[in-house]
């Protein structure tokens, strides 16, 4: 591997397993890194490189492409990274972190950040967020266009879904409020039957979009261009991406499974204010929210990461060194 310079900003390496919420809280984790820390990024598919148990264990690293500098710092998303993860936790001078509840003894890393539904005690290696980190930056102002945001999902080991219930609210919405503009957005779980209901809303005033049809950064465009966003609460990444953004945000209702953790992760958002019920829809559309800060769980993971290993001490903040894009 290629050696840093003494004076280069950090170096992360960001583990992914290519799944799209995993490599969205990279994105997202990272980002915040290369701007507050200057840190250059370097991305590794974990499905290219076989890891045996047996390396996993012992902490022996495989064999990597020997252009990528000496990391600074690994940063983990998803169970399909655990066995390369563990296998570099002995690199000289490399600090390890794992996004999730890891399906190890969170000692054999030297950090996780973990989602509160997760029921996970903090300590002094252990940041606990409120639900998931990802790519949205809070606005820093929510436009006046009466333009909302529908973000469909689909069945859930999480909430009780029912295509009639969300389409019925999705047309109640848009019936409430004639005035207003809407984009709607199923995703990968929406059923084809849903989906080619939506379809039957599509005119001047609304616009339904497929979701294989659209670009990596299409949904932060999209929020930025909204003055309300509702969501079904089934995906945790959705509800937090628009909570995160400061756009006024509502949820569809739809009945939790009992035992659900997500289900109580959203809960949690709801009761601190970040996101509001069906209920309180006119409160959502009469652009009010219950927070002056938005989440922005991504900013807070970055400036704990920086405070505990790339203080001004370490010589670590320095900026200018060539980056990659996520």
């Amino acid at each position: 591997m290629a050696t840093n310079k003494a004076s280069a900003a950090p170096v992360i390496w960001l583990l992914t397993d290519n799944k799209p919420g995993h490599r969205n809280q990279l994105r997202g984790l990272g980002n915040r890194l290369r701007v507050k820390a200057g840190a250059s990024l370097f991305w590794i598919n974990a499905h290219d490189i076989s890891v045996p148990v047996w390396r996993a264990l012992l902490a022996i690293p495989p064999a990597l492409d020997k252009a990528l500098p000496n990391p600074d710092l690994i940063i983990a998303a998803g169970s399909g990274t655990h066995r390369l993860l563990l296998s570099l936790r002995r690199l000289r001078n490399a600090k390890t972190l794992i996004i999730m509840k890891p399906g190890f003894p969170r000692s054999w890393v030297d950090g996780s950040i973990i989602p509160a539904h997760d029921e996970i005690g903090q300590n002094r290696s252990t940041l606990i967020t409120e639900g998931v980190i990802n790519t949205v930056t809070p606005l820093a102002r929510i436009t006046d266009k009466p333009e909302a945001l529908l973000l469909l999902g689909g069945p859930s080991p999480h909430f009780e879904w029912d295509d009639d219930v969300v389409f019925g609210q999705v047309t109640h919405l848009i019936g409430e409020y004639p005035q207003w503009r809407w984009t709607i957005s199923g995703s990968r779980r929406t059923s084809e039957a849903l989906r080619a209901r939506l379809e039957e809303l599509s005119g001047p005033r609304i616009t339904v979009v497929n979701p294989d049809d659209t670009h990596e950064d299409w949904l932060n465009h999209r929020v930025a261009a909204s003055r309300a966003i509702w969501v079904t609460p089934d995906s945790m990444s959705m509800v937090c991406e628009a909570a995160t953004s400061g756009v006024p945000t509502g949820l569809f209702q739809l009945p939790e499974r009992s035992g659900s953790r997500v289900a109580s992760g959203v809960q949690r958002l709801v009761e601190t204010g970040y996101v509001a019920r069906w209920s309180d829809h006119a409160t959502v559309m009469g652009g009010k929210t219950g927070h002056e800060k938005p989440l922005w769980e991504a900013d807070r993971a970055a400036q704990w990461i920086i405070q505990r290993w790339f203080s001004p001490a370490t010589g670590k903040k320095q900026k200018g060194q060539k980056r990659t894009n996520a």
